[in-house]
């Protein structure tokens, strides 16, 4: 886990920049996928959460779902293509779990993936990008 200005942001994960999204690779080559840390921060208190159905199909940068909080209203972006084999359930009935973990507790659905290695590689990863990363929201949140 890396911790970058408040921001928790675990190593073995990528993460979607503009969606502030994470993908996981599971075992079986499924991919679970959530909100990062920032995301989290920045939305305040998370009114709901709604999340496309399973059989979906979703694209790289397209949403998953969306997201009504305090602070902002929008689409859930998801950091790769495929087609959403599960959705927690829970998370929709609670979306507060989401702000206590974010990386456990708090995915948002699992994804068959259909272009895995190309979508990894538009991701960010390394320890640098994340810190990169932070620096862009801090100067994005000091300009409103």
């Amino acid at each position: 886990m890396v911790e970058i200005d408040g921001y928790n942001l675990p190593e073995d994960l990528y993460y979607h920049e503009e969606g502030r999204s994470w993908v996981k690779v599971e075992p079986d080559g499924k991919a679970r996928v959530g909100l990062s840390d920032i995301a989290v921060k920045m939305a305040a208190e998370i009114i709901y959460i709604r999340l496309k159905p399973k059989g979906s199909t979703v694209e790289q940068g397209k949403g998953f779902g969306t997201m009504e909080s305090a602070k902002w209203v929008g689409p859930l972006k998801s950091p790769i293509s495929g087609t959403i084999v599960q959705i927690n359930e829970a998370l929709t009935k609670k979306p507060e779990i989401i702000k206590k973990d974010p990386y456990g507790e708090g995915w948002a659905v699992l994804i068959q993936p259909t272009n895995l290695e190309g979508d990894l590689q538009r991701l960010i990863h390394t320890p640098e990008q994340l810190r990169s990363w932070v620096e862009r929201e801090k100067a994005t949140l000091q300009k409103k």
